[in-house]
């Protein structure tokens, strides 16, 4: 009756094992760290960074704890553990000073940070700790403001272009087009030319609404977009920015960032871990924008180029393999018109190449530019921090129509997913400022962690002491399966790699007096079966049964409001309604299945049990 196959015993011993080896990892707490990463896009980070910073760290003898190169990725960063925050900083100047050589000119990007100090036996089975949130870490907090009237004027500007395009393609001749504010101004010699246009850009563009008048002796078209469009241009301006944003962070190794809209032009920055707010907005101000030019590679050019001068229209850079080239002012194509970036193998030759995917405006310029261009050199620049770097440099061999693009030369499959990685991370759709800055302390984080694990703790010490009171060895039983409930709870948090916040904790503190509700039903039933005549084993065995009804009802209507709060819910109230329907789970699973297998291991075998420790049985009176 009260006995469990041994398969259910083995279970929940498995549950245990697996509880204490993916929550031990957050008790090791954090080692003091030095990241490298790159400062520059085209710059890779790779084993032999490691070698040369560990070398540098010989050379002045300064002790660590542990180096090491990771990939995520094709993104390569190096990381180094150290003793103490004393000799951490010390490592953090010298590397500095030795990668660096010009800082105005950095090319690697040199950060404090903090490192899980768990063994590596830990870590070989994937036991990781909790992420920490910015509340309980430390970091910086920014708050920046999109610009979304730049946002509508780059897509202004480039609407200009594509006016023209559209316009040359029906072969309308214009007198002029050129934006006018939030407007773009289209003149005609004659008012029979602007009714065309009229009708040819309709069918184009639908967003664009178009007024006539008359200015100058000139027939013009003054056309703004619509409201709906603006509207759908400065959502898709948000979403870029905070795509981008992504991008770059995560490319520089920075821990689990959070990035996240804020009303309707904001976005949210938190940091944690970084202490440098410095630093901090230098990793905010990398993101990077593209730009296709067209390389000029005549004598003219050459020569100059010899001779050390750059002429009018024509400006000067350098490719990654540190050449100079000639590339003209104009721009043809931005980031804005790329849509996807994979690296891939050329279909006649098999050689690494990078396939581009552009949109229909720039699939248009793109198929004009490629057709009047043939056998030219094509430049792709990426600028960051108002420098700008010609990633690559390929030859024209024909109209490329669709807006399927390949870039392929003499590159490796490394540098093909390295460019195309370059390209994929995009440009700002629109500029952004900082309007609110704070940083958390790891003082303050340690005092937080403290007060939460404490309140956490006291609270599992008075409920622990009441059961045990009140239901005596049962209640023993209860306090076991509650620890075992916070065991997995934790376990199932680190193994998800999830981010723990206050409101996380707070969401365990909770769980606490949910998960003992159930153990109190359980008790209080067999109780109820003791005083109904039942035996003791009887009552046990009625006790869970007959109390499960209940506890299934009570936890799936909470469990209800857990799934309303994570879906409609954001930021920390999506962290407190993880880890309170986790907890819900483990809850139950813990009171059904783990205090049973103990009280039917401790009482089960027992065939003439005269009676059961679980406090006083009232009898009711006659």
């Amino acid at each position: 009756m009260n006995r469990y196959p041994i398969w259910k015993y083995l279970t929940v011993l498995i549950a245990v094992v697996i509880g204490l080896l993916y929550t031990l990892p957050n008790f090791f707490g954090e080692s003091p760290a030095v990241q490298v990463s790159s400062a520059k896009a085209t710059l890779k980070i790779d084993t032999a960074t490691l070698d040369r910073v560990q070398t540098i760290l010989q050379q002045a003898n300064i002790p660590n704890t542990g180096a090491a190169f990771e990939l995520n990725g094709t993104v390569g960063t190096v990381r180094v553990r150290f003793p103490s925050t004393d000799v951490q900083l010390k490592a953090r100047d010298l590397i500095e000073k030795a990668l660096n050589p010009n800082p105005a000119e950095p090319s690697y990007t040199v950060a404090l940070n903090l490192l899980p100090a768990s063994p590596a036996w830990l870590s070989a089975i994937g036991a990781n700790p909790m992420y920490l949130g910015l509340d309980l870490r430390g970091g910086v907090h920014f708050l920046l403001q999109v610009d979304m009237q730049g946002a509508l004027t780059s897509r202004y500007d480039a609407l200009v272009t594509d006016l023209r395009v559209a316009l040359r393609d029906q072969r309308i001749e214009s007198a002029g087009i050129e934006r006018d504010g939030m407007s773009v101004v289209l003149s005609f010699s004659t008012e029979a030319l602007r009714d065309r246009a009229i009708t040819a850009l309709r069918t184009r563009n639908p967003d664009l609404q178009m007024l006539e008048r008359t200015e100058g002796g000139r027939q013009q078209i003054v056309g703004r977009l619509s409201q709906a469009a603006i509207t759908t241009v400065q959502s898709s301006a948000l979403k870029q920015n905070i795509t981008t944003l992504h991008n770059r962070i995560n490319e520089l190794g920075v821990a689990e960032p959070i990035i996240q809209q804020q009303g309707a032009d904001r976005i949210v920055v938190q940091l944690p871990g970084v202490q440098d707010v410095a630093k901090a907005k230098d990793i905010l101000g990398r993101t990077a924008t593209l730009e296709i030019r067209m390389v000029d590679d005549s004598p003219a050019a050459a020569s100059a180029l010899a001779a050390g001068t750059v002429p009018f229209g024509l400006e000067r850079y350098q490719d990654r393999d540190g050449r100079p080239l000639l590339v003209r002012r104009q721009v043809v194509l931005t980031g804005e018109n790329l849509q996807d970036a994979q690296a891939g193998r050329d279909s006649q030759n098999q050689q690494p190449a990078v396939h581009l995917t552009l949109d229909s405006k720039g699939a248009r310029i793109f198929r004009d530019v490629t057709r009047d261009n043939v056998n030219k050199r094509m430049a792709i620049l990426l600028f960051e921090k108002g420098r700008g770097e010609v990633v690559t440099a390929p030859v024209i061999r024909g109209e490329i129509p669709g807006g399927q693009v390949q870039i392929s030369g003499s590159m490796t499959a490394e540098e093909a997913a390295d460019t195309a990685l370059l390209l994929r991370a995009g440009s700002l759709a629109a500029p952004m400022e900082i309007i609110e800055e704070r940083t958390i302390g790891p003082s303050l984080g340690a005092e937080n962690i403290e007060k939460g694990f404490n309140s956490t703790l006291y609270g599992f010490i008075g409920i622990a002491i009441f059961m045990v009171v009140y239901y005596h060895l049962f209640g023993a039983f209860s306090t076991v399966g509650l620890a075992l409930n916070v065991l997995l709870l934790l376990a199932i948090l680190s193994m998800l790699q999830a981010t723990l916040t206050l409101p996380g904790i707070a969401a365990i503190a909770l769980t606490l007096g949910m998960a003992i509700d159930a153990n109190v039903l359980i008790n209080e039933r067999i109780r109820e079966e003791l005083r109904n005549g039942e035996s003791p084993q009887n009552a046990i065995n009625l006790g869970f049964d007959r109390a499960w009804g209940t506890i299934l009802d009570s936890n799936l209507t909470t469990l209800i409001v857990g799934v309303a709060l994570l879906v409609f819910g954001s930021g920390a109230i999506r962290g407190f309604a993880v880890v309170h329907c986790l907890g819900i789970l483990t809850s139950m699973f813990s009171a059904v299945v783990g205090v049973r297998a103990l009280a039917n291991l401790w009482y089960g075998n027992k065939k003439k049990l005269q009676s059961i420790s679980i406090g006083t049985v009232w009898k009711p009176k006659d």
